[in-house]
């Protein structure tokens, strides 16, 4: 259930960074708005870490969580806010995934 718990955390991580995204280069109203959303799943996704640590070890839950968000956040750039996909960052967006899923299963 925890593991559960840490990937919606790392979800969350995403929320915020989209977030952010969204509130850069905007004013008013609307950037309030976006970063009452950044602050909201900010405080969300640390508050579900460290549930999910009350069970998985801090060494693997935090890399994940971490991972899930870095993951998370360049597909978002790449698909939402159009970045670049080069060769070179999505070879180690990759390599970044590999280490995910073996924290995961060693754990």
């Amino acid at each position: 259930m925890n593991w559960i718990v840490l990937i919606f955390a790392g979800l969350c991580e995403v929320g915020f960074t989209y977030c952010l995204g969204r509130a850069k280069g905007i004013a008013g109203t609307e950037y309030w708005t976006w970063m009452t959303g950044f602050a909201a799943l900010y405080v969300l996704s640390a508050v579900l870490l460290a549930k999910a640590t009350e069970t998985l070890p801090l060494g693997t839950a935090y890399p994940v969580w971490t991972g899930i968000g870095a993951v998370g956040a360049v597909l978002v750039g790449i698909f939402v806010f159009k970045e670049p996909a080069t060769f070179w960052r999505l070879f180690f967006l990759t390599t970044l995934i590999a280490s995910i899923i073996g924290l995961k299963t060693i754990s």
